[in-house]
């Protein structure tokens, strides 16, 4: 889940961000409608200064890579599954998501740091955006039987923020060096957590969302030193659905260029927004 995403600030949105002076001479890269997780392309990332007392916006590849991870060509294994020499398929591992609550995990049997333990507590970022996207299952009913198909029909909506032009996730991130070509990186991890009331209704597949932050959150989220009860805390945050807003979009939203415009479908019931 969470896998598209949207990233489209305008300058002035960009300057009132934290409400701090910023140079904006490479924002263009913010203005794109739609990041295609798949695709391990390059997203906005807004990481902290050394000193923690500013940020800087950064370009990162969508996909945290581990650093065990040897080369490029063992990264396409991790991230797009592999035939080895016996012929045997192993399934494809996707990073582009981190869930929070198991973001500091241990190993039970060795005590060795799972892969997201030592970014959580160390490389705490944020991804910047307007809006993502998700899918609806609804299963029809059998006009024979009345009882539901096995094959769900998906309806994409898109989803953000009331009032607000953009926001923050919280994410992890990972510098990978390639150790065959010396190829050095900054890989990315979005947190999700446990689905409100709102999208349970829409990523009814998974009960999956983002970790979407408010303002004083995120700047404690990347900037502060947090124990790991308060990261887990942090992870784990529930937005409320009321300040939610989603609605319906084209099945072919990637394609027509108009990714934002609702697209009604009488199939499908409407959203009840709680607290």
């Amino acid at each position: 889940m969470c896998y598209y995403n949207g990233q489209r600030v305008s300058r002035d949105e960009f300057i009132r961000l934290m409400a701090l002076e910023k140079a904006v001479m490479n924002y263009d890269f913010l203005d794109q409608e739609i990041h295609e997780g798949f695709n391990y392309g390059n997203i906005a990332v807004l990481r902290p200064t050394d000193d923690k007392c500013n940020f800087d916006i950064v370009q990162m590849e969508w996909g945290f890579i581990p650093s065990y991870i040897k080369n490029r060509e063992k990264v396409h294994q991790m991230r797009f599954g592999y035939k080895d020499a016996t012929g045997k398929w192993h399934q494809a591992y996707t990073t582009l998501n981190a869930k929070g609550e198991e973001l500091l995990l241990k190993d039970e049997n060795t005590g060795k740091e799972k892969m997201f333990r030592k970014a959580a507590l160390e490389r705490r970022c944020l991804i910047l955006s307007s809006e993502f996207y998700e899918w609806r299952h609804i299963y029809p009913k059998n006009k024979r039987t009345g009882l539901p198909l096995k094959t769900a029909n998906k309806y994409p909506y898109h989803i953000g923020l009331k009032d607000k032009a953009y926001f923050f996730i919280a994410a992890i991130w990972q510098n990978w060096t390639d150790k065959d070509t010396g190829e050095t990186v900054d890989t990315v991890a979005l947190v999700t957590t446990e689905a409100n009331s709102l999208m349970r209704q829409i990523h009814n597949s998974k009960n999956r969302m983002p970790t979407m932050l408010p303002d004083e959150l995120a700047w404690e989220w990347m900037m502060e030193d947090l124990t790991e009860e308060r990261i887990i805390e942090l992870a784990t945050y529930q937005i409320s659905a009321g300040e939610m807003d989603a609605y319906t979009i084209e099945k072919d939203f990637k394609t027509t260029g108009t990714p934002t415009k609702a697209f009604v479908y009488a199939e499908v019931p409407e959203l009840t927004y709680e607290v």
